[in-house]
C-alpha cells in the first residue's frame, strides 16, 4: 500500500509517498540516491545494506520502509561532517581496510554502531560483532585495526 512516509535521514526530514513495503535499501538507492548503502545478498547475510536506525545496525535489505517511519536512519553518507570523514572512515583509509570496497559502508557503519554501545571494545569484541559483515577480499585483519584505531581516536563512542 502506497503512503507518506517521514523519518529523519542523515540529521534531515525526508518525506516521501512509496509502497510501505518497499525495503529500505532500494528506497535509499533509487528513491533518495544514496547509493553508498550496497545491495549483497538481499537475506541480511552480508552486511553490505547495513544502515543505523535509531542508534542500532539494521540491515536495510530486510527493512521495510514502514518499519522506519518515524526514526532516525544514518548511512554512510551522514557520516561525514563538513567535508571531513569520520575517525572510522579515516582509520578505514589508514589502514587500507578495503580492496574492492563493496563492502565497505556496511562495515564502517557497523563499526559505527558497535562504537556508540562500546566505546572502547577489544579485539576480541570487535570481530564478534563484525562477524556477520562479510568481505570476499580478505581484509578483515586490517578492518579489526582501522576500529581500534578508530576507537581510539574517537571521545565517548562514536
Amino acid at each position: 500500500m502506497r503512503r507518506s512516509i517521514s523519518f529523519m535521514l542523515n540529521g534531515k526530514p525526508v518525506q516521501l509517498t512509496v509502497d510501505d513495503d518497499r525495503m529500505l535499501l532500494w528506497v535509499l538507492r533509487y528513491d533518495l540516491g544514496l547509493t553508498g548503502t550496497k545491495f549483497g545478498c538481499g537475506a541480511a547475510l552480508c552486511g553490505s545494506c547495513t544502515v543505523i536506525v535509531n542508534d542500532e545496525a539494521v540491515r536495510s535489505c530486510i527493512t521495510p520502509v514502514k518499519e522506519i517511519a518515524g526514526k532516525r536512519v544514518l548511512t554512510i553518507e551522514g557520516l561525514s561532517t563538513n567535508g571531513h570523514l569520520h575517525p572510522i572512515q579515516e582509520a578505514f583509509l589508514n589502514h587500507h581496510a578495503f580492496q574492492c570496497g563493496y563492502c565497505t559502508p556496511g562495515m564502517i557503519v557497523n563499526a559505527y554502531a558497535l562504537l556508540l554501545k562500546k566505546a572502547h571494545p577489544t579485539r576480541e569484541e570487535i570481530i564478534r560483532h563484525m562477524d556477520d559483515n562479510l568481505c570476499r577480499c580478505g581484509s578483515h585483519t586490517r578492518i579489526v585495526d582501522a576500529i581500534l584505531e578508530a576507537a581510539g581516536s574517537t571521545k565517548g563512542g562514536a
